[in-house]
């Protein structure tokens, strides 16, 4: 795997026009197929409010760590948070006949990202996401 980018930013939701910028830019500079950019920049933008409100709990001086691989023919984003490490199976979307606003982040994430995978951090601390995007459609 080639790593692309890596970027630090704080848990701070004006932090992330940046990061969907530059997200945008890599997947296009690696021949990303427009469709698959701008799912990119959505499943990567929930990935990191998902941190901010839930990991962090709000908390503006969590740090999140992005790091963009390309690994063949697909662009690789892991996202890490340094917060307490949760269980993964409570993770999930809420139930879609549930109508009202928010708390479909998880549900976006795994629609529009070919995988994806929540585990731990580096040596224990913090947590994983692992999401994957074929750079072309079929």
């Amino acid at each position: 795997m080639e790593l692309l980018e890596r970027i630090h930013v704080l848990s701070q939701a004006d932090k992330l026009k940046p990061v969907r910028e530059v997200i945008k830019e890599i997947a296009e500079k690696q021949k990303c197929a427009p469709e698959n950019v701008e799912c990119m920049v959505m499943a990567i933008n929930e990935g990191c409010m998902n941190i901010m409100q839930h990991a962090y709990a709000e908390d503006e001086e969590g740090e999140i760590l992005l790091e963009f691989y390309k690994d063949g023919q697909e662009l690789v984003v892991r996202i890490y948070d340094f917060a307490e490490t949760v269980d993964k199976a409570t993770i999930k979307s809420r139930d879609l006949d549930d109508i009202r606003p928010g708390g479909l982040g998880v549900h976006i994430i795994n629609k529009v990202m070919d995988k994806v995978e929540y585990l731990d951090g580096p040596d224990g601390i913090g947590n994983l996401l692992e999401m994957r995007k074929k750079i072309k459609s079929k």
